[in-house]
């Protein structure tokens, strides 16, 4: 079963909620939100940094710190990069998006073909997904002027944040139900077919007949 982004039952319900602030944020602000995306995604690179740092400090005598010090480098070059040029770096974030819908749309639609022969999806399953995917291989394109683009970017993100909260409970429900189901025999609790689980073994004594 393909479970690819949906092992953590945090994941999903994650970039559902990312995808929802974001598409919500483009929607009301189109002139504004790519670069206000851009300035959050700086932010959340800065603290990425600091976090790795602090970690390959805190376990360097494991010897974490040359990796954790190459991470936070990374993270940090890569923030102060975007928090510097916000505007030169959203002129590529609505591509960046129409990549992203495109891939999670994928995925998505994979997903959910593989929860299909567990628990029976309907074809109203893949709607949303099948949508997002062709929004976002029609923005990579950007036919429209970048305000309208911008726009139908949020919009897609907002149906994608309703889609992913779907097929992410979907997904679990038909991974529960597979670890069910194809759990090890040894793993499954015995079963006595003779009924006699309650008989016990008791001492006798032999007599004599007199």
């Amino acid at each position: 079963m393909f479970t690819f982004g949906y092992k953590s039952r945090v994941n999903g319900p994650l970039r559902a909620l990312i995808a929802l602030v974001i598409g919500v944020l483009m929607v009301i602000s189109p002139e504004k939100a790519l670069t206000t995306v851009v300035k959050v995604i700086a932010a959340f690179l800065l603290a990425s940094g600091l976090v790795s740092l602090f970690v390959g400090l805190r376990d360097k005598e494991k010897g974490a710190l040359p990796l954790m010090s190459f991470n936070a480098l990374v993270d940090v070059l890569l923030g102060l990069v975007l928090f510097l040029f916000p505007g030169f770096i959203a002129k590529f974030m609505i591509y960046l998006i129409g990549f992203v819908l495109l891939a999670f749309g994928v995925v998505q639609i994979a997903a959910l073909f593989g929860a299909r022969r567990i628990i029976g999806l309907g074809l109203g399953a893949f709607l949303l997904p099948t949508v997002v995917t062709l929004v976002g291989g029609f923005i990579l394109f950007n036919p429209f002027a970048e305000s309208v683009m911008v726009m139908i970017a949020g919009a897609a993100l907002i149906v994608y944040g309703a889609s992913e909260f779907l097929s992410s409970w979907r997904v679990k429900k038909a991974i529960d139900e597979y670890e069910i189901h194809q759990a090890p025999v040894s793993e499954q609790p015995a079963v006595n077919e003779s009924g006699l689980d309650d008989v016990k073994d008791v001492d006798y004594e032999k007599v004599d007949e007199q």
